[in-house]
């Protein structure tokens, strides 16, 4: 029985991973801030302190894998100056204690499975509305872009340790219990679709259990190593989304458009990613033999409302 160490674990996806591993015959430890015990079989928490730049080094000598989802929300609260810089050191620090602790202490990891982000790529080009963003496009000149830069940085000389480093660039994960679709959810639920600005711009998704799969399949596949993005083969655009998730819940429901003005007061400087169309290629993942269970918006919510 495999060890998989996660950071980030008691976070939405990370909660997720955590089920999807068990269930599959893994031994989980999740990295905490602080001691806890768990009740549930095959699962343990050790801690660590990204400040202090600690990891419990029994921890680290237990796992065969690492998955590395650390981060702060980018999402939850306003962009302010200290929020983003929050945001940065939450993925930059923790990257680098990740590093450090497989330098200097004793362990078996073969595989780390990095998160990282589709913020890395910019607002779509005619060429990406065509083929869409791929892995070899370079990151954005914008916070997000140069946060995705940063995060992906931080873990990179993992490679130069002999261990096998496979980076993920995760679109906005579809689950029921938090993130993006939880906030389209909340109108829709009163008869309403809420639509974003224009509503054309193109939002790549996954489902969480799709996301949950391709950590698994990189971690049990040795030939998978580099960026992937993942993102689900058929991107959907902000109109077409609200509208399916409408439609779902109730037989008649009512269009709104908040407009992009209302949308930058609301949100500040995060009203650009909002309102950024990025239409990201899941082709390099899916060239690998990984098959979605759920490739089209139809089919995630059908499973998930």
């Amino acid at each position: 029985m495999q060890t998989v160490l996660i950071t980030g674990g008691t976070g939405m996806v990370g909660q997720a991973l955590t089920s999807y591993l068990i269930d599959r015959g893994y031994e989980v430890i999740v990295l905490s801030r602080s001691a806890k015990k768990s009740s549930q079989q095959h699962l343990s928490y050790a801690v660590w302190d990204i400040e202090k730049q600690y990891i419990d080094s029994n921890a680290l000598s237990a796992a065969d894998m690492i998955v590395h989802l650390a981060g702060e929300s980018v999402a939850s609260k306003r962009w302010t100056p200290k929020r983003k810089q929050e945001i940065i050191d939450s993925r930059v620090k923790s990257g680098a204690l990740l590093v450090k602790a497989l330098k200097e202490n004793k362990h078996k990891v073969k595989t780390v499975i990095a998160a990282s982000a589709i913020g890395w790529y910019g607002p779509d080009t005619t060429s990406s509305l065509q083929n869409g963003f791929n892995e070899t496009n370079s990151f954005d000149n914008s916070y997000l872009g140069a946060t995705c830069q940063q995060w992906e940085e931080s873990v990179k000389s993992i490679n130069e340790l002999g261990i096998r480093l496979v980076t993920l660039r995760i679109g906005i994960v579809f689950n029921i219990k938090g993130g993006a679709l939880l906030e389209f959810i909340k109108p829709a639920k009163f008869g309403m679709a809420t639509i974003l600005g224009t509503g054309t711009q193109i939002v790549s998704w996954i489902h969480q259990h799709d996301l949950c799969k391709m950590i698994v399949f990189a971690a049990e596949n040795e030939a998978i190593k580099g960026v992937y993005n993942a993102v689900a083969p058929y991107p959907i655009t902000n109109k077409d989304l609200v509208n399916a998730i409408a439609s779902k819940m109730h037989k008649f429901h009512l269009t709104v458009k908040v407009p992009e003005f209302v949308l930058k007061i609301m949100l500040g400087e995060m009203s650009i990613e909002v309102l950024k169309s990025a239409n990201v290629s899941s082709n390099k993942i899916q060239s690998t033999g990984f098959v979605f269970d759920y490739p089209n918006v139809d089919a995630a919510l059908k499973e998930l409302l």
